[in-house]
């Protein structure tokens, strides 16, 4: 019978994800529907159908959004490629790209333009790696591994650079880091690792759950490569873990012999799936108590272009812009 669950703090939606959400929620008051979104906004089921349920249109691809519509790109980033395409229809584009995904492109371009081979560390098809390696695709090359590094052939090993996807492991990140700076000792790197600081605190508190819990339960999609990551974390930390999309996902024979449970979500799930998880276990008779490792207080400002029109209608409203 599990009677303590843990809940980690911080945990649940970071800033590039509330951004996010708040993008879409906003574009829908203030410009006509449909409005469309390109690809998944953030990673999280429950996430996409809330905002399809007020009317977003999510699409795969440009060529299903109408000439001259709204179209918004997704937290995870597009190729420059996908951008010209827009401009070619015509669409309105509200770009809802992370900005530390931002800064890894930006990143990217820099080091291309100087003629540098950039060394991507992430995982093949996720949306964020997509959109990275079309901002150089001719320069870059993608790792996912330690083993990737052993096989990979530089032409220049004088003029080489790393990059990472923001939502990796950190130890795995390292590790292929590692082997990188071994490999070439010339390779050049970005001012600060570009795994954001929401994934770094998740894991960090997923470890010091791990030091309490038997089972540690990680709220998120299955598409979602942080919450994947906690899941991973919190088994190399030595504790049993579960990825669920909601309550809903909970198996009883997970639970058997379980007294202390802990419960984290990654950060693109809703705290209100997390909310029901506990609330499951509190009607059962456990216990809760909050873990708070880090402090966050992070915000990101939204677009330029959807200020512009935001504001005159705050204006009539009386409502600050």
């Amino acid at each position: 019978m599990v009677e303590k669950v843990i809940l980690a703090a911080p945990r649940g939606f970071c800033a590039g994800v509330v951004r996010a959400i708040d993008i879409v929620k906003i574009a829908l008051e203030i410009y006509p529907k449909p409005v469309y979104v390109r690809k998944e906004i953030v990673h999280n089921r429950h996430v996409v159908e809330e905002l399809r349920g007020k009317g977003a249109v999510f699409v795969d691809e440009l060529e299903d959004v109408p000439e001259g519509k709204t179209v918004i790109f997704s937290a995870h980033g597009v190729s420059p490629q996908v951008k010209e395409h827009a401009r070619q229809r015509r669409l309105k584009v509200i770009d809802a790209t992370c900005p530390l995904v931002t800064k890894v492109h930006l990143e990217a371009a820099r080091y291309a333009s100087r003629g540098y081979t950039i060394v991507l560390i992430g995982h093949h098809g996720h949306d964020e790696v997509v959109g990275t390696m079309g901002v150089a695709r001719e320069s870059m090359v993608l790792v996912t591994c330690v083993e990737d590094v052993e096989t990979l052939e530089i032409s220049d090993p004088r003029r080489v650079a790393y990059l990472t996807q923001t939502t990796l492991s950190l130890e795995d990140t390292r590790d292929i880091i590692r082997a990188l700076r071994a490999k070439y000792p010339a390779i050049q790197g970005p001012p600060s690792e570009d795994i954001c600081y929401a994934t770094q605190n998740r894991q960090l508190a997923v470890h010091e759950l791990a030091r309490r819990a038997q089972l540690i339960l990680v709220v998120g999609s299955q598409n979602s490569s942080n919450s994947n990551r906690l899941v991973e974390e919190a088994m190399k930390a030595g504790a049993r873990s579960h990825l669920i999309d909601d309550v809903d996902c909970i198996e009883e024979a997970w639970l058997e012999g379980i007294g202390r449970l802990g419960v984290t979500s990654g950060a693109s799930a809703p705290d209100i799936l997390v909310e029901q998880v506990v609330d499951h276990f509190r009607r059962r008779g456990a216990e809760v108590e909050e873990l708070v490792t880090r402090r966050e207080s992070v915000q990101f400002a939204l677009p330029d272009n959807l200020l512009v029109d935001l504001t005159p209608l705050a204006s009539d409203t009386g409502t600050p812009a």
